[in-house]
């Protein structure tokens, strides 16, 4: 191993100047040739051990270092000569003044070489610096979102074409879009970076895996502005498509896999991945699969094909039938009232939308606070036929009493307030009982109604009901006790349907007498009537309490017998009304309605005043009082008629109040009516005005206010509606 020396004093003191002058470099060469000498001598020493090896300093003493010319003048001391004789001798030619060691030529003899000059290049070399920001691109179709936000879409769309939902979507998640300008160009800049990689996803959701987003925050005079040029790139299409045990289902697979519409070769959509994988499952619950089970879709994108392969695994399960409907209520609601409830019949291909139904209409009744429904296997599949499975009910009852109350105004019906209380299954399964009272300015009643839903069928309601009443109308008086039974199926507010009807009995007895102008009543008179009431509606609308589109058509017709004072009386009390509703631009619905009504087959006076036809009201010709228009007695008394024609038309227009909770309605209304069977269009009165609706979720309240456009001279000069739901 070789000895690192120390370098000497000497040297150190003698070769660090720095001045370059010819006495100081051969001073400095003299002893750089004195201390290789001395080096060459001491070489034998490296062999000893390292406590016998002497040291550099030992060597040269001290008068070398002050005076080392002449030290190197003075030759070798004897210690130095035995030293040297145990050295190879070196031969007579050798040139002694070559040092072998030392190999760094005279400073005076070096010569560096000369570095070619650069040849020019015509090229001229642009530097760029980059940073965060990047600079616009020169073309582009922009989009102004706000004073801070600017997009920049491709000129040509159809590089593009989603763009336009491209762009709204991006609006509605947007971090700039969503924040207030107040001229921070480093809160603007932080939200740019979100807005950017937001961007970037909504490419993929495109299938615009390859796009780039490029970013420019800066000022736009005073104002801090973000602009993003959006480079669409190539489109992805869809790759394979693999879905699990689909094939599974044997025959239906055709069926099953045309609902999945995704094929390879179609543009590769997100959103469409994930409505697909909706829709096999409706279609696999809707063809008697109710155990499918299908896991989220997964797509691989291949950047050298520019496609992407999607893997959606499903298992169907065995294809069933259904059987029936197991409740664990049996004394609150039984398995076969809810069998008969189901739109289903044992045997039926079990669908989905049949089990979503039936709890619908479980809870529609009013008698459970919240169901559970699970198929329970009873026979499994073979390879002939499909398994069979009971729907198992699990019912948590609802509270079975109510008390209810309703107050309506109007300035020409009064004050009227009804009350009413009920227990909804006091005869199981699903009788109700209900006591109702009403106390107005112009009608009180007490009444007890029994109700059987869902009697022998789905929706099909049995209604028993009585009261006695006293009505004080300006037209006339009456009081009245009735009984009335009916079997219908009409719309509620969970199931609106497209066809109601309605066949009812009604046996009244009513002492009715005429009202003279001065307050004071004509000689009561006594009627029996019986009537078989029919009733029958279509409806197309979109809404059972607030339409916006569609129509409806309705029809009623009750032939009566009456007896007054032991003379009998035929005839038919009859009523068609039809609606339209049509939607104008985003926030206007026009509404119109048509009612023409007629009683044949006996005279005016044969028929009690409450079974005859009277107009005006807030259901009516809004303006006039209720009852109000027809033909009138000497002493300016309606007296009702046997001919009613009726017209409305009015604007439903929404407004940003209240997060557009508000609408405003201007309407007209007209109507006649007249003494024969037939309508009478020569005393048609007209009615204006503006009303209101707020929006309460389950329905609009409606506040109307109108005025007599041709008043008689018992009208007043303007009338006030208050009620829930639209006129008509």
């Amino acid at each position: 191993m070789r000895q690192k020396k120390e370098v000497p004093r000497i040297l150190r003191q003698t070769c660090s100047a720095n001045s370059s002058s010819p006495d100081v470099i051969r001073q400095c060469w003299a002893t750089t040739t004195a201390l290789g000498a001395a080096l060459l001598l001491s070489q034998p020493a490296l062999a000893q051990d390292m406590r016998d090896t002497p040291r550099l300093e030992d060597l040269i003493p001290d008068s070398a270092v002050e005076n080392p010319e002449d030290w190197a003048a003075q030759g070798v001391t004897p210690q130095d000569e035995a030293a040297a004789e145990r050295q190879p001798e070196l031969p007579v030619d050798a040139p002694m003044e070559e040092m072998p060691l030392v190999t760094i030529p005279w400073p005076e003899d070096v010569e560096l070489p000369q570095l070619a000059p650069l040849e020019s290049d015509d090229e001229q070399i642009e530097f760029v610096q980059f940073d965060d920001e990047i600079g616009r691109l020169p073309e582009g179709s922009e989009e102004r979102l706000s004073d801070e936000l600017v997009i920049v879409f491709p000129t040509d769309r159809t590089l593009f074409p989603e763009r336009d939902d491209f762009l709204d979507r991006f609006e509605a998640l947007s971090t700039v879009e969503g924040t207030d300008a107040d001229g921070n160009l480093a809160r603007l800049a932080a939200q740019a970076r979100v807005d950017e990689e937001l961007l970037l996803r909504l490419l993929g959701v495109y299938g615009y895996f390859g796009g780039q987003v490029i970013r420019t925050v800066g000022m736009n005079g005073d104002q801090p502005e973000v602009r993003f040029d959006v480079i669409p790139g190539q489109r992805f299409l869809v790759g394979t498509v693999d879905l699990g045990n689909l094939a599974a289902t044997g025959e239906n697979f055709a069926d099953l896999r045309a609902a999945y519409a995704i094929q390879p070769g179609d543009p590769v959509s997100l959103d469409v991945v994930a409505d697909q994988q909706i829709r096999l499952d409706t279609a696999l619950g809707e063809s008697g699969y109710p155990f499918a089970e299908i896991d989220p879709p997964s797509l691989l994108v291949d950047h050298e094909r520019y496609e992407g392969d999607i893997t959606m695994p499903v298992e169907p399960g065995g294809q069933y039938v259904f059987g029936s409907v197991r409740s664990d209520s049996e004394q609150f609601l039984s398995s076969r009232h809810l069998t008969r409830i189901a739109r289903w019949h044992e045997g039926d291909t079990y669908r989905r939308s049949d089990e979503f139904d039936l709890r619908r209409a479980i809870l529609a009744t009013g008698l459970v606070g919240a169901v559970d429904l699970e198929p329970v296997v009873v026979q499994e599949p073979t390879e002939d036929a499909p398994g069979v499975v009971d729907i198992a009910a699990s019912l948590r009852p609802a509270p079975l009493r109510t008390i209810a109350g309703n107050v309506g105004f109007g300035t020409e019906e009064g004050i009227r307030v009804e009350a009413s209380w009920e227990h909804r299954n006091l005869f199981p399964p699903e009788g109700l009982l209900r006591v109702r009272g009403i106390a107005g300015t112009q009608e009180q009643l007490l009444g007890v109604t029994f109700r059987k839903n869902n009697f022998h069928g789905r929706d099909r309601i049995l209604t028993l009901d009585a009261y006695a009443s006293t009505i004080d109308y300006d037209a006339y008086d009456a009081r009245s006790a009735a009984l009335i039974g009916t079997f219908e199926r009409v719309s509620t507010l969970l199931f609106q349907k497209q066809f109601s009807w309605s066949l009812g009995v009604e046996l009244v007895a009513t002492q009715e007498s005429e009202r003279l102008a001065d307050g004071s009543s004509l000689e009561r008179e006594t009627y029996f009537i019986g009537a078989l009431p029919v009733f029958a509606q279509l409806d197309a609308s979109d809404d059972l309490l607030d339409p916006t589109k569609g129509w409806r058509l309705s029809g009623r017709l009750s032939p009566e017998i009456s007896e007054n004072d032991g003379v009998q009386s035929f005839y038919v009390r009859s009523q068609v009304d039809a609606a339209f509703y049509q939607s104008v631009g985003e926030n206007t619905v026009l509404a119109g309605r048509v009612r023409v009504a007629s009683i044949p087959g006996a005279p005016l006076e044969a028929i009690a005043p409450s079974r005859r036809l009277y107009a005006g009201g807030g259901g009516s010709v809004r303006g006039y009082g209720y009852r109000q228009i027809g033909p009138l007695n000497d002493t300016g008394d309606p007296l009702g008629g046997r001919s009613l024609v009726e017209f409305s038309l009015e604007a439903r227009i929404g407004t940003p109040l209240m997060d557009g909770a508000v609408s405003v309605v201007p309407f007209v209304d007209a109507g006649s009516v007249g003494l024969d069977p037939l309508p009478d269009f020569d005393t048609i009165k007209y009615g204006a005005g503006l009303g209101v609706r707020y929006e309460t979720g389950f329905g609009p309240l409606r506040l109307d206010v109108a005025v007599p456009l041709n008043p008689g001279p018992n009208d007043n000069w303007i009338a006030v509606y208050v009620a829930l739901g639209q006129a008509f």
